[in-house]
């Protein structure tokens, strides 16, 4: 049975590619993971989820399909990059890992860390988004302030990772420095998506047509 990877932090930044990415002269062009979804792909600027970012998602419960929304960019960001970690951070439920790897993610490179607080929680995302060892990193968080949403945010962008916050649907009225916020809903087949905030896109409901990501 497949156990989610008990590697420490410290194992992950320790990898000498980290250094190698850094040091590098000429940074290519930050790439875009398609969301699966040509009628959100068409709303988002570049066609897709931006990597190097933060993106804010607000859900009025778990378990609308959260995590699926983010599936094919997980899987094409693990295929694409040199390093494919994949950092899941205080989840509400275990990951399924027979439809984790059925839908293409490689579980050796899957990291599940439980903080004992938020606080540590917060502290974890920011070291492995600035790290540039992962390629998509996974937050879950019940609330933070505008500080801290600043540091994660900022933690993307040096790391070049996609930086993923799952938030209560409490907050969408609170500013946020995420330079995407999009809100999910319980809906019928299919969650309502709704772009709060997209920079370089257009925000507003977006027509999934009859999608059902199913449950996280």
């Amino acid at each position: 049975m497949w156990m989610p990877r008990e590697s420490s932090l410290a194992e992950i930044l320790a990898d000498a590619r980290v250094w190698k990415l850094k040091d590098a002269s000429a940074v290519p062009p930050r790439p875009v993971w398609s969301t699966g979804s040509k009628s959100l792909d068409a709303r988002l600027p570049g066609g897709g989820w931006p990597s190097a970012s933060l993106v804010e998602v607000l859900i009025d419960h778990a378990g609308l399909g959260e995590v699926q929304l983010f599936l094919p960019a997980l899987v094409a960001c693990q295929r694409a990059v040199e390093i494919p970690w994949l950092v899941w951070i205080s989840p509400p439920h275990e990951p399924f890992a027979p439809a984790l790897a059925q839908q293409g993610i490689n579980l050796d490179r899957v990291l599940v860390v439980r903080p004992g607080s938020a606080t540590e929680a917060l502290w974890a995302a920011e070291q492995v988004l600035s790290s540039g060892v992962c390629a998509a990193v996974l937050l879950w968080l019940k609330g933070t302030d505008d500080r801290w949403l600043r540091r994660l945010k900022l933690a993307a962008e040096a790391g070049g990772a996609l930086g993923v916050l799952f938030r209560p649907e409490r907050h969408r009225f609170e500013s946020s420095p995420a330079s995407l916020r999009l809100l999910m809903t319980q809906g019928a087949p299919a969650a309502h998506i709704e772009l709060l905030k997209v920079q370089g896109g257009r925000p507003g409901p977006v027509d999934l047509g009859m999608v059902d990501f199913g449950a996280s």
